[in-house]
């Protein structure tokens, strides 16, 4: 599966991601695959983020506030999650939509 940053780079409106971790557990869990779109995302929207401090690192996160361009996000559990708290602000490079495996179905915004 090709990276999310290297779709979006190839300009492509779409792209699939493997999510790895249980920060994003329950709406989704390790192993689940799903699909991105380009995008700002708003508040409470499930997002593709980068961070400088973590240059190559795609994220998926949970955008809770804008701060200047940049996006504090939290994973939904905070015990198994590296996130804003202890990295700053997110670039959201994009939103996720739709989960393909196993459930296929809409990730919700909260």
């Amino acid at each position: 599966m090709i990276s999310a940053m290297q779709v979006f780079r190839r300009w492509s409106p779409v792209a699939l991601v493997a999510v790895r971790g249980a920060s994003m557990s329950p709406a989704l869990a390790p192993g689940d695959v799903v699909v991105a779109t380009r995008g700002r995302g708003r508040a409470g929207a499930v997002v593709l983020v980068t961070w400088d401090a973590r240059p190559g690192q795609l994220s998926v996160k949970r955008a809770v506030r804008p701060v200047g361009r940049l996006w504090h996000v939290e994973g939904d559990f905070a015990g198994a999650s590296t996130d804003s708290r202890e990295l700053g602000p997110a670039r959201v490079r994009g939103v996720v939509r739709w989960r393909l495996r196993p459930r296929p179905g809409r990730v919700r915004r909260t």
